[in-house]
Order: structure tokens, then sequence, then C-alpha cells
């Protein structure tokens, strides 16, 4: 029996992924809920596994092409011994970079094909490029249109005439056009979805948020020798390390707590208050910077949220984690410190208002009393959206989070 396999739901707001790499070729056997292939999400990483034990016989869908959900990917046949199979139809593939859920012979322009729901990205792409969906065929179920029909519409249209070189605006060149002179030495990549969906939320932030950020240092001698004192007892009993991150993540929680508009957000004219903690920790990964959210930070002990965070960091670098993981934090930690770095910037994570850039400890000469002691010392740095937190409250902020890391006796008597 012929058995389909689709693009699974990928969550509430995603409507489309790429293709990342098939894992079985055609002719090959696979067994029920092994991974066929990999999907390349906006957050996550998604492998698509085998619906019955059988052998793969079709794959319609190669790498690097775009699907939308519930769209045909290639069939596996049910049973023991199934031998042959059809090869990857590269030349039936349609030229639009986007494979329909379901397909359907190419419409005609017409008001049917516009009148029928656009998905969220075919809308998106209309309304910046400013076209009329009437004059488009939809290659969709029942005439839709689809984002390749969009694409394929723009990359046919006439070229606009060029400007008089007195009203034409100065444009600064993208890069070298014709043949790249060093391109034998040159390696060419296509970006993942991760990636570009990086790119797209690093210049939205910058674009939608008026950021700024201030800066302090912690003294963190008291942290040190806490974790140096009771850290073999604290891994016997609760089988993970007591590392800083918890350190940080109480401190931030107690900050916002008494600062909530670095825990709010912008909602059109309105700003919301959240009286709850997600606080989001990022982790470097080969496919790029991710960011897992620790939900309800504030009802967590120091042994929970080593333990979360622990266990978020492993599935991020693994390629594991879920998108409930991934989505609806309310403030962020930066650690770009395991790195090296002595002093940064951080960016925010629309549509959060705050971020905690944490930094290398490095010993430096600090006056401490009226002399001079060598201190390990760490530069902290808050980037924060000053639409709706002002200066002061980003200082009192800042200065809360230094306060309980060089006095950590404070988070165990919240103070």
């Amino acid at each position: 029996m012929k058995m389909e396999i689709r693009v699974p739901t990928l969550g509430e707001s995603m409507t489309e992924a790429t293709v990342g790499q098939w894992f079985k070729s055609v002719g090959e056997s696979v067994a029920q809920d092994e991974s066929l292939l990999e999907l390349e999400t906006d957050k996550v990483t998604v492998e698509v596994p085998a619906p019955v034990s059988g052998t793969l016989t079709e794959i319609i869908v190669e790498t690097g092409t775009t699907v939308e959900i519930g769209a045909l990917l290639g069939s596996v046949e049910e049973g023991e011994g199934v031998v042959g199979g059809t090869a990857k139809l590269e030349t039936s593939m349609p030229p639009a970079r986007t494979v329909a859920a379901a397909q359907s012979p190419v419409s005609s322009p017409s008001t049917a094909s516009a009148a029928l729901p656009l998905s969220p990205a075919v809308k998106k792409l209309i309304d910046e490029n400013s076209i009329d969906p009437a004059q488009m065929a939809g290659t969709g179920k029942d005439g839709r249109i689809l984002k390749g029909d969009v694409i394929a519409h723009l990359e046919s249209r006439p070229a606009t005439p060029p400007m008089s070189p007195a009203t034409a605006a100065p444009q600064v060149p993208s890069g070298p056009s014709g043949p790249r002179p060093r391109a034998d030495r040159e390696e060419r990549v296509r970006m993942t979805r991760l990636r570009q969906r990086i790119a797209e939320r690093l210049k939205e932030a910058q674009n939608s948020a008026a950021i700024l950020t201030t800066y302090n240092e912690a003294d963190m001698g008291q942290v040190m020798a806490l974790r140096a004192e009771y850290r073999d007892d604290f891994e016997r009993k609760h089988g993970v390390r007591l590392g800083f991150m918890s350190f940080f993540v109480k401190a931030c929680v107690a900050a916002l707590k008494e600062i909530p508009a670095v825990n709010g957000e912008i909602d059109g004219g309105n700003i919301i208050y959240k009286n709850y903690y997600d606080i989001g920790v990022a982790v470097g990964t080969p496919q790029g910077l991710v960011v897992p959210v620790v939900r309800d930070a504030d009802q967590l002990s120091f042994a929970d949220l080593e333990k979360t965070i622990n266990g978020l960091g492993t599935r991020a670098r693994d390629g594991k984690l879920s998108l409930d993981e991934l989505q609806g934090g309310t403030f962020s930690l930066s650690n770009g410190g395991v790195y090296g770095s002595l002093m940064s910037s951080p960016i925010l994570n629309p549509p959060q208002s705050g971020i905690l850039g944490m930094h290398k400890i490095q010993k430096r000469p600090m006056a401490v009393g009226d002399e001079i002691a060598v201190r390990p010392m760490m530069y902290l740095a808050l980037s924060y959206d000053h639409r709706i937190i002002d200066g002061r409250e980003a200082v009192t902020f800042l200065v809360r989070v230094k306060e309980c890391i060089e006095d950590p006796q404070r988070l165990l008597l919240d103070l």
C-alpha cells in the first residue's frame, strides 16, 4: 500500500519550510518513524518520519525547495521486499520556488483566483510589491495563489524605466556585477531558513525599536566563592553543576519585578505588562543563534534552573528544540563571555523590550575601600527599547542585577 509523505503542521505561525536534506534515497528500505528528511523552518529544524515500514518509492521535492504545510514530499510503499521506485522528478518539478499543499492545473488570471484566501506569506509579498492578485495565475488548489506564483509574476514584470540622472537617487552597489574575478577560490553556500530568519529579526529590531544600551560592571568574587564552597555538594544532591546562569536569571527576575517595563512589550498603541517571567537564554549552535525560553523562571530553584538551561542548550546544539521552547519569552540573556567577549551591545529579540549581555570575567585592579585590589570583574550591558523603558528605569534595573550578583545572599532572602 502506497503511503504519502507530506509536510506536517509546524506551528501556529508557520506556513512554509525548506527541504534541508533527504536521509534516504529512492529504493532504500525504511522503518516506521525512521527519519526520512529534514525540514528547515524559521525557528527550528524538523525531521519528518516514515509513516510506515517499507521502501521509499518516490521523492517529489528536492533539497532547497520551499514547501507549504501539507505539501506532498514523496511516498513509501508499505511492506517488505519492495524494489524499484520513482527517481527524483527533476524534469517535472514546477519552476516556482514553492510547492503547494495540493496542486492543480495552472488557471488563467481571474477574479475567482484573487477571491480565494491568501496565506500570510503570500499576502505580505503582494502588499509589499503592490500587486493586483487578479493579474496572476494561481497554481494551487482551486486556483489558489501561492508564493511561487507571486515570485514568478515579479520576475516576469518588465523592468522599471531608468530615471533621468537629474532625478535618480544615488544607490550603493550591493556587490560587483558580472563574473566574480576570484570565483574559483570562493564557496557559495545557501543560507538556511534559520539564518535568514535571524537576519530578518535582527534588522526588524533595528528598524522598529529605539534601542539604547546602558553599561555597568559586577564584582563576581562573591558568586565565585559561593560556587567554589558548595559546588561538589550541589552536584551530588541535584546531579547538575552550579553555574553562573542560574544566578543571573534569578537576579534578572528580581530586577524585572521591581522594573516591570523591562518585562513588557509594545502592542500597537498599548503597553503589555507581563506578570510572568519567561526568560530566554541565547545559545550558539552550528546553524546560528537560537533563544530557547525558561518558563516561569521565578518559580524555579537554582537546581531547576541549571537543569532546564542545560537541557535547552543540549537540545539546541543537537537541533532537537520544539517550537514551543522557542516562543514567548519576556526577557533574554546573552552570554558572550563564553566566547571571550569583554564588552558588547546585545540586540533586542522582538517583541521583547530588554536583553542583558554578560561578558568574560576579567581580573582588574579595583578600588576596594581605600585600597587597590585585584578583583574578578564582568561588564554587564542592558540593551532596551527606549519607547517603553526610560533611562532611569534601565539604569535602576542594571544596578539591581549588579547588587544581586555582588551580594548573592539577597537572592536567597528575596531582597
